[in-house]
This record gives structure tokens, sequence and C-alpha cells, in this order.
């Protein structure tokens, strides 16, 4: 089998303590409709790597990718879809090597420089947070972290329930919760000029981790184009599937991205 059967055209990327099967599905969604292989990555201390310590700089994260796609012998360029922290990761990763990034989907994410810092994380999370840090049981956080994250899934027992036996299997420490926290507090210097590759910018007005006008910042400072969501929560991706693979489908046709290459 050649190469261009087997690479992993796009990758996905989760946020804060979230691994790979939190997107619920949603690689093999996105597969079917657009045609085109995808599949998550974890990033240090999430997932399959949770016996990693997460790195406390962005720049860290995107080598740890890089180095998980050489292992696995999957060349690019890929196609990235990225959420919330995972949303910073990818676009330092086409910053820093742009012939390895040829396409971008950021969702809820934010930079620092961008945005104040009240609108990166809102306030009214920083209890919750805190909260994390207690020696909670895994479906009480779980279920935590649902609340701040999701507006539309009427399933939120069940979700805290499944989400709570991934947790019990490959538990995010609370040193990692930390360490993520400060590599996203931290970040890193917003780019003078925006990478190379097309870059689409998704957002959801009732988000209530990350406020909406973080994304709206990055559209207007970088003119790349920006898709509202009237009413999901920051796992917009969770909350309404269906309407991020059409706003991509979309964007793809528009672009001229379509075709792979």
């Amino acid at each position: 089998m050649s190469h261009a059967q087997t690479r992993s055209r796009w990758i996905l990327l989760r946020g804060l303590v979230r691994e790979a099967r939190h997107w619920e599905g949603f690689p093999a969604r996105l597969a079917e409709a657009l045609g085109e292989p995808a599949r998550a990555l974890d990033l240090p201390g999430n997932g399959e790597l949770w016996r990693e310590a997460s790195p406390v700089s962005i720049d860290a994260m995107v080598e740890s990718l890089r180095e998980q796609l050489q292992a696995q012998e999957s060349p690019g360029p890929y196609r990235v879809l990225a959420i919330s922290l995972g949303g910073m990761v990818a676009l330092r990763w086409a910053q820093r090597y742009p012939a390895e990034v040829e396409c971008l989907v950021m969702i809820n994410s934010s930079l620092r420089g961008i945005a104040p810092f009240y609108r990166r994380l809102r306030p009214r999370q920083y209890p919750r947070l805190l909260m994390g840090l207690l020696p909670l049981g895994h479906e009480q956080r779980e279920r935590l972290i649902l609340r701040m994250t999701t507006r539309q899934r009427d399933d939120l027992s069940a979700l805290a329930r499944r989400h709570a036996e991934w947790q019990q299997q490959a538990p995010v420490g609370r040193a990692n919760l930390v360490r993520q926290l400060l590599a996203a507090a931290r970040g890193y210097p917003p780019p003078e000029r925006p990478p190379a590759c097309p870059t689409l910018l998704l957002t959801s007005k009732a988000d209530q981790m990350v406020s909406w006008h973080c994304s709206r910042r990055l559209a207007k400072r970088y003119g790349w184009p920006l898709k509202c969501h009237p009413n999901a929560g920051h796992d917009l991706p969770l909350d309404d599937p269906e309407w991020v693979v059409a706003a991509i489908q979309t964007w793809l046709t528009e672009s001229g991205l379509t075709r792979c290459t």
C-alpha cells in the first residue's frame, strides 16, 4: 500500500486535559464526510501519553506531536483540526514548520497578546478549575468539566460515566493539569504574519470558557474567515458535530481545497 493511501490527512488535537477519545467518534464522521483519512493524537499527559509529564511550553507540545508522527512513519503535509489549547499548538506548528501543515481549522482557541486574559479564560470558571485540583471522584470531575464545556447535550450523565471510565484508565494527574494550564497561559508571541496555510476559525457564541471574541480578534488580525455557532458551548464538536463538518466542507470547497494533493 502506498504512502498516499496510508498517511493521515487530517490530524485532530484536543485541548486541556482531554484525550483522543473525547472526540466521541468525530474523526470517523469527518473522514466519511470529506473522503479523507482523519485521526486524533494525544498531547503529552493525556490519553495514551498519560504517564508523560505535560510540557509547560507550546513549543514542546509541537515537538511531541512531530515525534509521534515521525515514529509512526506518517508523512505530511497534514490538515489539522484543533480545539482550544490544541488550536494554540496547531497554529504554532504551522508557524514553525509551514511545510508540514497544509491547512488549519481552529475551534474556540485564543492567543496571548490577541485577547485579554479574562476573555481567554472566563473568570467565572476559575472556581471550577480550582475544584478540579481537589481529590474528586472521576465521574464528579467529568460532570464538572461537561458543565463548563457543553450547552446542547441532553445525555450528560451517560457522557460523564463514559468519560470517567476513560479517566480511570488514563488519569490526568493534578500536576499535569497545572502544567497544561501554565502552558496555555504562557502561550507564545502572536505571529506578526499568519502562517501561509489557509485557516478557518470556528467559534461558539455561547462558549462559557473562552469568549468568542478571541476568535473574532484572531479573524480580524489575520484576515481569516470566521464562522460562529449561535448557541453551542466550548466543546463545539461535541455539541454540534454536524455543524462543524458542514462548516469545514463549505470552507474547503470555497477555498479550492476539496481535492487532496
